[in-house]
């Protein structure tokens, strides 16, 4: 089984600034998951040609079940505002997604805490403190029928506000408590080891870094495992024709 998570900055490459729906498709051939949860996801963006990134790669991986979960209707940086349970199609949306090539037995979406409006931030790049429209978050939740059997996959995109994430991450893990083993966390969680697997007390599966794309020095990006699902038989970070993450991916033995 593989499994892969990848930030694909709604499929813009930094080095052009532009959108071409073909690396998309190129990157997720590269990848060849059987499950796969992104993050940065556009649909009916005009940005990103007014396509459904998530149908898009769906058929680029031969994907059997797939979903997106709006966060924000609008488009990021500019006009918009929390989605709802209530989705319109045709109208310009921004969220995750999680793709398999196994049946999906259920899907749930959970929004997580949002913080207030705005909020000053440090940023790193460029060395002061900004105030930030902070985006909502959700995770994707989804039951796979598995060859060996079920298995609970979820994706999400946590804040990068400090502090903020870890209580995301914290409703998350109090959320799957009642869930049965395996589960799969994967996603950008805006946080570096050792935190991901301390908070959630689940296993990490890969130490590799993510971001940023051309000289990787942090991992923000994550595959988290509460039970088994077999021994991890390699792992890397590849670098694709997109985004400025890395992806992440699993194989495993089982």
């Amino acid at each position: 089984m593989r499994l892969a998570t990848f930030n694909i900055l709604h499929g813009r490459t930094p080095a052009d600034d532009t959108v071409v729906l073909d690396r998309l498709r190129e990157a997720v051939a590269v990848l060849d998951p059987d499950v796969l949860a992104l993050q940065e996801v556009d649909r009916d963006q005009p940005r990103s040609h007014r396509a459904d990134l998530t149908a898009v790669a769906a058929e680029a991986m031969g994907a059997v079940s797939h979903r997106f979960a709006a966060a924000l209707t609008g488009t990021p940086g500019a006009t918009w505002m929390a989605a709802t349970a209530e989705e319109v199609p045709g109208q310009a949306s921004y969220g995750i997604s999680l793709l398999s090539r196994y049946p999906v037995r259920s899907w749930q979406v959970l929004r997580l805490p949002r913080i207030r409006p705005t909020v000053p931030v440090y940023l790193r790049e460029p060395g002061k403190v900004v105030r930030v429209k902070e985006e909502p978050r959700a995770a994707l939740v989804a039951e796979l029928q598995t060859p060996g059997g079920p298995l609970v996959v979820v994706n999400t995109h946590l804040s990068f506000v400090p502090g903020w994430g870890r209580l995301q991450l914290r409703r998350i893990r109090r959320d799957l408590a009642p869930v049965p083993e395996p589960v799969v966390l994967m996603g950008d969680l805006n946080m570096t080891p050792p935190a991901p697997a301390r908070i959630t007390g689940y296993t990490s599966l890969a130490s590799h870094p993510t971001f940023p794309l051309d000289a990787p020095e942090r991992q923000l990006d994550h595959i988290l495992l509460r039970g088994d699902l077999g021994p991890v038989r390699r792992s890397e970070a590849p670098r694709l024709p997109l985004s400025d993450h890395r992806a992440l991916v699993v194989e495993l033995d089982g």
